[in-house]
């Protein structure tokens, strides 16, 4: 009797134990179907947009740090490309529900009104603007004009917003007749620098050219090739993407990377951060697209993703915690500042931020939700507010609680072209891509020109 008597309590501690286990983890991923989780994140980085964003100007922040701690007073600092990927976040919530077409329709009414009056330079927009005013914060000493790649970006996500609402209801239209406005406005031309056959990343009202960075590929800046070949007014020639972005074919260069196969030359690395995989792609669709330079975008991103984890999982430096379910390089913050880690000895420094695995979900589905499991599970060390934290190192036990839009935004993109393809259809749809990607030379994979619907 007496064992019993001991038994009875025993049994009860591990009973209760077990109830905090569960506790603990309550919300866990096993529990979660797939839909579920995905929902859970996309939702929760959605409000980085939504709850998060700079009030005057409805815009991204450029950063959210949970511990108040700016060293750079730049807590209202908003972002162009990073304010593009969450106005498709935003339009992601919307379809999803987590606010009304009403309320959405308000807030782009409000992110419209502020680039209206905001900073341009020959209808570009700078990198960094001041929310409450709309001036160019300068990115760097002689960045403070236009950034024509963040331009790409933030007009890659406008154009998708446009045909959202080009065929609803009278205020929804008028909203996408000042969209229109502002794309026609941008001077793509005169980004080539006097009629060469490149684009430029920069131009200063104060130091001109003195930035001198022609934009060669590949890297992330593709978007913004296609967007300059399709603007209805300020149009480049195709040459310009033939001699400056591919360089008269020495973009193609055949490799291995990890085992796996790059038909693409990436700049100053045989395989690049996945950002790179990520940018152009939220609203251009790498399904069956293909160009006299790569036989096909979709495979050329799912094998650099798979070089990234393929690298990781071989982590040749003996980091804590990389494996099959802890993977993804690129550009975030890091032990030491900010830094663009790539799947090679050189650029890894044993940080991992959730973005790169999560955001390559429409390459990787199966390995980024093994990724997303793992780390929902990891809890509030890595997941908060807004979604999981820009990027944490267990070998330095390193787990700053902070965010960056240009991060955080591809998230709830990328999860919502792989649920629904919204993005990538509202897209693709829009008459001047259409006309863009036509006269550039791309083909869908069954060989066909891209259609002119």
């Amino acid at each position: 009797m007496k064992s019993v008597n001991l038994y009875i309590p025993l049994l009860l501690l591990l009973f209760l134990a077990g109830a905090c286990g569960t506790k603990k983890s309550d919300g866990a991923s096993g529990a979660l179907s797939d839909d579920a989780l995905l929902d859970t994140v996309q939702r929760r980085t959605f409000n980085y947009f939504w709850d998060g964003a700079e009030p005057n100007s409805g815009l991204a922040r450029e950063r959210i740090h949970m511990d108040g701690v700016y060293p750079e007073n730049d807590q209202n600092v908003v972002t162009s490309g990073g304010s593009g990927f969450g106005i498709m976040a935003v339009l992601a919530g919307i379809h999803r529900g987590y606010v009304t077409r009403e309320e959405g329709l308000a807030r782009m009414e409000r992110i419209v009104s502020f680039l209206e009056t905001a900073d341009r330079f020959h209808g570009a927009y700078p990198h960094w603007w001041y929310g409450d005013t709309g001036r160019v914060k300068p990115f760097g000493q002689k960045d403070n004009g236009g950034d024509l790649v963040e331009t790409a970006f933030i007009m890659q996500a406008l154009l998708a917003v446009h045909q959202y609402y080009a065929g609803g209801n009278p205020q929804e239209k008028a909203l996408a007749a000042r969209i229109d406005k502002l794309w026609r406005k941008v001077d793509w031309n005169f980004y080539r620098q006097g009629d060469q056959n490149v684009l430029y990343w920069h131009w200063s009202p104060e130091y001109g050219w003195e930035m001198d960075f022609p934009v060669h590929g590949y890297n992330e800046c593709l978007i913004m090739y296609i967007l300059a070949a399709a603007s209805p007014t300020h149009g480049v020639p195709a040459a310009v993407y033939h001699e400056g972005w591919a360089q008269n074919g020495a973009i193609v260069s055949p490799h291995k990377v990890e085992g796996i196969e790059l038909h693409l030359r990436y700049q100053g690395t045989e395989a690049g951060p996945l950002f790179w995989a990520q940018y152009s792609f939220l609203g251009l669709d790498p399904n069956g697209l293909k160009d006299e330079y790569c036989p096909g975008y979709f495979g050329e991103m799912r094998n650099l993703t798979l070089v990234n984890r393929a690298y990781c999982i071989r982590n040749p430096k003996h980091y804590k915690g990389f494996g099959p379910d802890c993977w993804g390089l690129t550009a975030s913050y890091s032990t030491d500042g900010y830094a663009a880690h790539s799947p090679n000895e050189r650029d890894d420094r044993g940080v991992i931020a959730p973005t790169a695995a999560l955001s390559s979900i429409v390459y990787t589905p199966e390995y980024s939700l093994q990724v997303m499991r793992h780390l929902y599970d990891m809890g509030d060390k890595v997941f908060g507010p807004y979604g999981f934290y820009d990027a944490f190192s267990e070998t330095d036990n390193w787990y700053p609680q902070r965010y960056l839009a240009i991060d955080q935004g591809p998230i709830a993109v990328m999860i919502e072209n792989y649920r629904s393809g919204l993005l990538w259809k509202l897209f693709m749809s829009h008459p001047d891509v259409q006309q863009g990607l036509r006269k550039l030379g791309f083909q869908l994979s069954s060989d066909t020109p891209i259609s002119a619907s």
